[in-house]
């Protein structure tokens, strides 16, 4: 695939570009060095070690890639934003976000790589998860290079995630922050809990809604953690209702009501401000 990009700052190479502001991997930017991917606008190779002025264009030509999974071509879900490098789709609840054993095609990530294929496509890869009951938006990369970056914008808290939950009982404190670092459940093959020699995790939240019994709230990840928001909810007394895992009381439908409803950013390749959100929650 071909994308054009602005250098934004004076005296930039592309080196820089490629390992600092975009903190691509060694083996992805010696694939890019081999191929020849970069080029100037007039289509002819760079010396990547070279300082650019401010306003040059750029040519990115990368190689087909292929994708690990096997596309399914009859679920089509909601796509909310798709542009070259990467897509933004809902995830029904009870779809899991890829798959977690041989032969499995029923997930979020084999219905997308379907999409991308039926669009002239070949490459998808998810940037991060949902747990199996947790609906909302999930993205895929498109490229190689698109994971790269996208890894690192997760890791360094540049990908906005924004949730909305219902939970048992009246949560008193109008907003506050969960920091409580996460482990794994010994006593369980795949609980967490709070443990002082797990992971970090800070979780946001903010109560939109008080109902009988019940609370609505806004939830911002700050750290990722496997279950993290499960776990931190059901520490603080308030598990998620129907999230039986964690000590929710039982819904009807026995389905959880947590759902991933906005992801906000800026686009690594056109610096422009992205906001997506799911309307139907």
């Amino acid at each position: 695939m071909t994308w054009s990009y602005e250098i934004k700052d004076d005296g930039m190479t592309v080196e820089e570009l490629l390992r600092t502001e975009w903190g691509l991997g060694k083996k992805v930017v010696h694939q890019m060095r081999m191929a020849k991917s970069v080029k100037n606008d007039k289509f002819q190779e760079v010396i990547w070690k070279e300082p650019l002025p401010a306003g040059t264009i750029l040519q990115f030509d990368l190689p087909p890639a292929d994708s690990p999974y096997e596309p399914k071509h009859d679920v089509e879900l909601p796509v909310l934003f798709e542009d070259d490098h990467f897509i933004v789709a809902r995830k029904p609840k009870g779809m899991a976000t890829h798959p977690n054993e041989v032969g499995q095609t029923d997930t979020f990530i084999n219905a997308i790589l379907g999409h991308i294929i039926r669009n002239g496509g070949s490459y998808g890869e998810h940037v991060h998860r949902l747990d199996q009951g947790t609906s909302g938006l999930l993205m895929v990369a498109k490229h190689p290079v698109a994971k790269n970056v996208l890894d690192r914008m997760l890791e360094q808290k540049q990908l906005v995630r924004d949730y909305e939950a219902v939970v048992k009982g009246k949560v008193h404190n109008k907003s506050g922050t969960i920091d409580f670092p996460i482990g794994r459940d010994r006593h369980h093959p795949t609980r967490r809990m709070v443990s002082q020699t797990g992971q970090s995790a800070v979780t946001h939240y903010r109560v939109l809604k008080q109902m009988e019994g019940k609370s609505l709230l806004h939830l911002t990840l700050e750290t990722g953690r496997t279950h993290q928001i499960r776990t931190h909810l059901s520490h603080i007394g308030h598990p998620i209702m129907g999230d039986t895992l964690y000590e929710g009381p039982p819904t009807q439908d026995g389905a959880y009501h947590l759902h991933a409803f906005r992801m906000s950013f800026i686009h690594p390749f056109t610096n422009e401000k992205v906001v997506v959100e799911d309307s139907a929650r």
